[in-house]
């Protein structure tokens, strides 16, 4: 009797601790190094955007999936004409936003519509500006008509600026965005956290997340405490390579290094002198040892740029180095343009980690050529505004990290000014036609161009690390677009 009785506590514990054991997680927090300004990729062009909203949020007709493959999404079918003029989706049915509006094709046509109308402030407006019309056989069909073949075309519909919105709630989009995606937004208290919320009404797979916080800690340091701590979960692209190897050694987490179309450019404003010239772009570019700047930048792990175009992109080529560290040139240059030594500069870097490293060792490049260059540190709004969205500035250092998004030296307006009737004519032809090998061909010359004509400082490309509990699966590691898709990420026993 005594050994029954202590057998049945004993296995009442066993059981329940094989309850907790089977217990999965449904929660999860994610820290960012940039908050977003606003909630709506359709306006604002910040990678921090796209991390919170894509696939999560907002959905468009495709999607890229991790390997950067265009996917069906809303649309679970196309087909394209033989001229390459006309797309036909089939869209899915039942499909509701968020505020409950029904996707039709007519919100497909309002989205698409709006992003190339005149008032416009769409990032990519002229993808969407080569739409000559559309039209809708019915509720459940939309057909695209171009005015020309444009190769990029249903690409470029699987970016975030693409994204399909509800006509009823579009104005609310940049602090309570609606969208039709696998979860809802919840709250957001600026300068800490989101949340957002599992969709019940979702017309897809069921997201196995309830909830999902992103925590905004720009500060390395804090963000690896939290990881330690177990306060955070997973912290996508960590900022400060130096501090990684504090995860070595914890059982509960690892580092997973990925693919990401990471362009860090120091861009010159082509517009104001001295930049006009291409003999200053020239000395700046040889002014930089950019192979010291990837050491002291990100410890050598990097691959030296000559164009804008990641090593991880297809069409991407080994370029020669057109313009190598030689600060004798570099002064030659600046005499033969008519800079006098002491000309002064503004180099202005937004708060993040290797934009601050970088100007910082730019500038002392500078000063050894004879050019005076005052660092300005401009918070990530300002920065949004002003460069990005006004172009007033002198110089910048910044990451592009959308996919081959090469065709932005040939966007008017385009903060840093670049015109080129060469690459024009490049891009002109790149995207009349769909044939890859003639588009491979047409980008290696596109890359050529712009490695001569330098109209930024192409300077490096980092691979991306990202920092996650080694129970979590389904998260992103590798980016081939501003994201952190969550509707198949789940927590594993």
């Amino acid at each position: 009797m005594k050994i029954l009785l202590i057998i049945l506590p004993l296995l009442a514990m066993s059981l329940t601790g094989c309850a907790k054991a089977a217990e999965v997680r449904d929660t999860l927090s994610i820290g960012l190094s940039i908050e977003p300004p606003g909630l709506d990729p359709t306006r604002g062009s910040s990678e921090a955007i796209g991390m919170v909203t894509y696939d999560n949020i907002y959905e468009g007709l495709v999607r890229l999936d991790e390997q950067g493959t265009i996917k069906p999404l809303l649309a679970q079918d196309w087909s394209v004409s033989p001229d390459g003029l006309t797309y036909d989706f089939a869209l899915h049915e039942n499909v509701h936003f968020h505020d409950g509006t029904l996707l039709t094709c007519e919100t497909v046509k309002f989205s698409l519509l709006r992003a190339e109308a005149s008032g416009s402030t769409n990032p990519d407006r002229s993808t969407f500006s080569q739409i000559a019309d559309i039209s809708c056989p019915d509720s459940l069909h939309v057909q695209v008509r171009l005015q020309r073949p444009y190769g990029s075309f249903l690409y470029q519909l699987a970016w975030n600026d693409a994204a399909i919105l509800s006509p009823a709630s579009v104005a609310q989009n940049i602090s309570h965005p609606v969208g039709t995606g696998p979860f809802v937004f919840g709250e957001w208290q600026r300068g800490d956290h989101l949340t957002l919320n599992r969709n019940p009404e979702y017309w897809g797979a069921r997201p196995a997340l309830r909830s999902v916080t992103f925590r905004f800690m720009p500060d390395p340091l804090s963000a690896s405490n939290a990881l330690l701590a177990g306060e955070l979960d997973a912290y996508p692209s960590f900022p400060s390579r130096e501090i990684l190897s504090r995860f070595a050694s914890n059982p509960q987490l690892e580092v997973v290094r990925g693919s990401f179309p990471f362009k860090a450019i120091l861009a010159l404003n082509n517009a104001r002198r001295p930049f006009n010239d291409l003999r200053v772009r020239q000395a700046i570019a040889q002014a930089i040892d950019r192979k010291a700047l990837i050491q002291a930048v990100a410890e050598g792990d990097a691959t030296l740029l000559q164009s804008h175009m990641a090593p991880d992109d297809p069409d991407y080529i080994a370029l020669p180095d057109r313009y190598p560290y030689d600060p004798d040139h570099a002064r030659a240059l600046l005499r033969d343009a008519g800079i006098a030594p002491g000309l002064h500069l503004t180099l202005a870097f937004p708060p993040i980690g290797y934009a601050r490293d970088s100007s910082e060792l730019i500038a002392a490049y500078l000063e050894q050529i004879g050019l005076n260059v005052t660092l300005q540190p401009v918070e990530w709004p300002a920065w949004l505004s002003q460069i990005y969205g006004q172009g007033a500035f002198d110089m910048t250092v910044i990451a592009h990290t959308e996919p081959h998004d090469i065709a932005i030296y040939d966007r008017t307006p385009v903060y840093f000014h670049y015109h080129s009737p060469v690459f024009h004519d490049l891009l002109g032809r790149y995207e009349a036609t769909a044939d890859p090998v003639l588009r491979r061909a047409l980008s290696a010359q596109m890359q050529t161009q712009l490695s001569q004509d330098e109209p930024n400082i192409f300077l490096f490309s980092m691979p991306r690390e990202t920092v996650l509990n080694r129970h979590l699966r389904g998260l992103w590691t590798n980016q081939p677009i501003a994201g952190c898709p969550l509707g198949g990420v789940f927590w594993e026993p």
